[in-house]
């Protein structure tokens, strides 16, 4: 008995290059309400895609949980695509899901079968809400979400250096040596660390000075509020004066007190000045001074 070998349908190997993926992200962070949607550029061989560019899909109509391309949607694509990548293709197209997910509803598999429907053609569904994206594509004449998806850097391999900027922007490197920099043989090699430039540094120290300025008065603000708070609330020293019983040394009470001190006020409003009396003053023996005998 012959057993039947089943053929299991391999994925679509799908490679998209990082800018893409940004592009993506911007225009769909553009609209969260609504969705947004648009086509992907590349080439597709032996079960094989490659997306290296995306044109936005002006004039769809977007709703809460659909987006249609409009005939003026798809003049603009084509358009783009004939100025700007006319020996590319179309291999799939990428919308926005805000706030509800990665998944395709039956408008968006509506649209996939009908528009894109060749075995190398995807669908990118971006949430702006969430930050998760995923990737659907053809596997064995159904529409599934693929389970592994490589995104390009378009600078890998080259130099670290090679895009240091240049003028006022100029990155400075300096190197560094240390005992664990060695080669394989042993030899000290030079590692190169970026630094900031002078201007980030400057800028740097100004508002590390801001911060200082900063701390001083919140702390001196919360210092004058502590005081004032423990003024108020905890009990403090008040200093005020108590007369004395000369006699016995005790605190006089209130009303003693008050009847002292109006016996002082009525003794000192009872002295006369004698010089504001206009009379000359009696000396002993009752005698002015101008009847002494012997003065003359």
């Amino acid at each position: 008995m012959k057993v039947k070998t089943k053929l299991v349908p391999l994925p679509l190997e799908v490679a998209i290059d990082g800018e893409v993926v940004r592009t993506i992200r911007q225009h769909a962070r553009s609209s969260s309400k609504t969705e947004v949607c648009g086509v992907l550029i590349g080439q597709d061989r032996d079960r094989r895609v490659q997306i290296a560019a995306c044109i936005e899909g002006e004039n769809a109509e977007g709703a809460g949980a659909h987006v249609t391309f409009t005939q003026d949607t798809w003049e603009h694509i084509y358009a783009v695509k004939d100025k700007k990548y006319p020996d590319e293709r179309i291999v799939g197209w990428y919308h926005s899901h805000p706030g509800f997910g990665i998944f395709l509803s039956e408008h968006d598999t509506f649209i996939h079968k009908n528009f894109f429907s060749s075995p190398g053609q995807i669908a990118w569904v971006y949430d702006p809400h969430s930050d998760e994206e995923g990737c659907f594509g053809w596997v064995d004449e159904q529409i599934e979400r693929l389970p592994r998806v490589a995104i390009l850097d378009r600078h890998g391999g080259e130099p670290a250096e090679a895009f240091s900027p240049s003028g006022s922007d100029a990155v400075k490197a300096r190197t560094h040596m240390s005992a664990s920099d060695k080669d394989a043989d042993g030899k000290r090699v030079a590692v190169r660390v970026r630094r900031a430039d002078v201007e980030s540094e400057e800028g740097g120290a100004t508002r590390s000075l801001e911060d200082l300025v900063a701390k001083v008065f919140l702390y001196l603000a919360a210092l004058v509020l502590g005081g004032v708070l423990s003024w108020y609330f905890f009990p403090h020293l008040v200093i005020m004066p108590v007369l004395v019983d000369p006699v016995t040394g005790k605190p006089l009470d209130p009303q003693a007190a008050a009847q002292v001190l109006e016996q002082m006020q009525s003794d000192k409003a009872g002295k006369v000045d004698p010089a504001n009396t206009g009379q000359n003053p009696v000396h002993e023996g009752g005698e002015k001074k101008g009847d002494n005998p012997r003065a003359k």
